[in-house]
């Protein structure tokens, strides 16, 4: 982890009250912390450094990660190809993420990307701007992530047939800056950074994939500046009662406080007509991107993601 975030960081089990993190290095460079840890002195938590990864969800367990099917081989390899199949000049990718990345404009100071996944929207946004955070709950996508930064690569298998296998690799472009990037283990429903100190803040995939989603936009919402700021946000809306209870979904059902379609209910968050948000976002523009996994060769899921695109 890179040593410039100890300022940033704060306690995320004691939110909304903000306490810092205090560091102990165990093992570190002039610029990064390898192995160490980071604690709480109010609740006393402990949030361990391992191999240069932060592990910042204060919910992280072993247990859980067991049954987090983000941490398995298949799905790693489903979303590196969605995230990087353009740099494979394969025909079937998207460019979802340069679209996306297209839609913001460049700008000073820090970003964050929830739910970064493979760290796609985070490398083009750190062409964009002094420096990116991401952060996931998934301990395979982050490691992924931050090898992605170190090597401007990857050798990976992609799913053919059954059992056969291709092996594939592809690289960053040469003018690409990485060294202004980090990557941690978080949720994206208790962030672990202080409030107002992001210039951009992007949502990706999310809200429908997290079992409190107004939670979800109320924190991203909390650490996004309260002027010159950026927000980009872009779902599906794949509502499940296996995530998220029906009446926590912002969008999807006949009744309730969220009835009606989630795009329309989100903009009114946004826009301070539900009271959640001060002070309010005022909307650029929306629309939709297409975005698209591929299981094998033959099966690919293909996604139309809602997008807002807001400032403030």
């Amino acid at each position: 982890m890179k040593k410039v975030l100890i300022e940033m960081l704060i306690c995320p089990l004691c939110l909304p009250e903000e306490h810092r993190l205090r560091e102990t290095l165990l093992k570190h460079t002039p610029d990064d912390i390898v192995e160490g840890d980071l604690r709480c002195e109010y609740c006393r938590k402990t949030y361990p450094i391992r191999e240069g990864i932060a592990f910042l969800d204060p919910n992280h367990s072993e247990e859980g990660l067991a049954k987090n099917r983000y941490e398995t081989a298949p799905l790693l390899s489903a979303y590196l190809w969605s995230h990087y199949g353009d740099l494979l000049q394969d025909e079937l990718a998207t460019d979802a993420y340069r679209a996306w990345a297209d839609l913001m404009q460049p700008h000073a100071n820090a970003s964050l990307d929830t739910g970064s996944a493979m760290g796609r929207f985070s490398f083009e946004m750190a062409q964009k701007c002094d420096f990116v955070v991401g952060i996931d709950n998934s301990v395979s996508f982050i490691r992924t992530s931050r090898d992605l930064m170190i090597h401007r690569g990857a050798n990976f298998e992609l799913p053919e047939e059954g059992r056969l296998m291709r092996q594939e690799r592809f690289s960053f472009p040469e003018d690409w800056k990485t060294d202004n990037i980090e990557f941690v283990v978080g949720d994206a429903q208790a962030i672990p950074f202080r409030s107002g100190l992001f210039s951009s803040v992007s949502s990706l995939n999310v809200v429908d994939k997290v079992p409190k989603p107004l939670t979800h936009l109320i924190e991203i919402n909390r650490i996004a500046r309260t002027r010159n700021a950026q927000l980009l946000f872009s779902d599906p809306f794949s509502w499940s009662a296996e995530v998220a209870d029906p009446e926590s979904w912002l969008g999807g059902t006949p009744d309730g406080t969220f009835s009606g379609w989630g795009r329309e209910n989100i903009i009114a968050l946004l826009e301070g007509k539900r009271g959640a948000f001060a002070p309010t976002w005022q909307i650029d523009r929306y629309g939709h991107v297409w975005w698209k996994i591929r299981t094998h060769s033959n099966h690919f899921e293909l996604i139309r993601s809602c997008f807002i695109k807001a400032f403030r």
